[in-house]
């Protein structure tokens, strides 16, 4: 069973709780800063066990020293849902153990 899209509106809105996540094109996204490129493959590492945990994958962008999240539910018509909200709760909550920004 498909998970009910948010409005861009309420999106918008519970987004003010994820400082650094915006809403673009119909996607939740940030894009977090580390020290080192070993940093942010840690923390791409660290994603990656929670997106299993949560059973729902985002498009990583790994750089030298950045990690880019875009995230939105498939089964949703790529639209945004409290499950990609989750994720990014998630993601915002691990962040500073990694020293990202």
């Amino acid at each position: 069973m498909p998970t009910e899209p948010l409005s861009p509106q309420e999106t918008q809105d519970r987004l003010t709780e994820l400082p650094g996540w915006s809403l673009e094109n119909g996607r939740i996204t940030r894009t977090y800063h580390l020290g080192s490129h070993r940093a942010a493959a840690a923390m791409v590492a660290h994603v990656a066990a929670i997106q299993d945990e949560l059973n729902h994958h985002s498009d990583l962008t790994l750089g030298y020293n950045t990690l880019s999240l875009t995230v939105s539910t498939h089964d949703a018509g790529d639209a945004v849902t409290d499950l990609d909200l989750t994720l990014a709760r998630r993601v915002a909550e691990i962040a500073p153990a990694h020293g990202a920004n």
